[in-house]
């Protein structure tokens, strides 16, 4: 049976990682591997990811310790190779990736299930506004730049609307995962 990459993504502000964590409580039995996402930002701003400085991560990129990595907004962003040995020991991994690399993660795992997390417009500037990161201006231009989000060819995606409430998008985001997991779920324990 095949192990099952789940990528998840979405413009910020939609509120990806608030689903993660909402998953993360409900999966916990489920064996359902969660990867940290490197970033050479400071710890904080709620996202639950490893912080590097740039020549950590550059030292990590060329020792070839990310199975993923991309760069956004002027920060470095990987996922480790760990991830590799979860999915070959048969897990369902979740990834929370991003909407521009999502080529380069179904080339190297074709059998990719992406997730794309979306949230009004309204939602989004709010949320953004909330966590403080960014000036009103510097909220505007993310926003202007915002681009649809085209489907990858081939490629499966669920799309959940995350403008409401956490716990109605978490139970269909839960439900999305629970179903790819179904029928490739290892022995129990391989996971945990």
């Amino acid at each position: 049976m095949m192990a099952s990459l789940i990528y998840v993504m979405g413009p910020s502000g939609a509120g990806k990682d608030s689903l993660l964590d909402f998953a993360r409580t409900r999966l916990a039995a489920d064996g359902v591997m969660f990867a940290h996402r490197y970033i050479t930002r400071a710890d904080g701003g709620g996202e639950n990811h490893i912080a590097l400085t740039d020549p950590e991560f550059e030292a990590r990129s060329r020792r070839g310790l990310f199975a993923l990595q991309w760069r956004s907004h002027a920060l470095r962003y990987g996922i480790g190779v760990e991830i590799d040995q979860w999915l070959a020991h048969g897990c369902t991994v979740i990834v929370n990736g991003s909407r521009g690399h999502a080529g380069e993660a179904l080339a190297r795992y074709p059998q990719t299930r992406f997730v794309h997390i979306e949230a009004a417009l309204e939602v989004l500037a709010a949320r953004l506004a909330a966590r403080g990161r960014e000036t009103p201006e510097q909220i505007a231009a993310r926003l202007a730049r915002r681009a649809p989000f085209d489907a990858l060819a081939g490629a499966s995606v669920d799309r959940i609307d995350n403008s409401g409430r956490l716990e109605d998008a978490g139970e269909v985001f839960v439900d999305v995962v629970r179903r790819v997991a179904a029928g490739r779920r290892p022995e129990r324990g391989r996971c945990t």
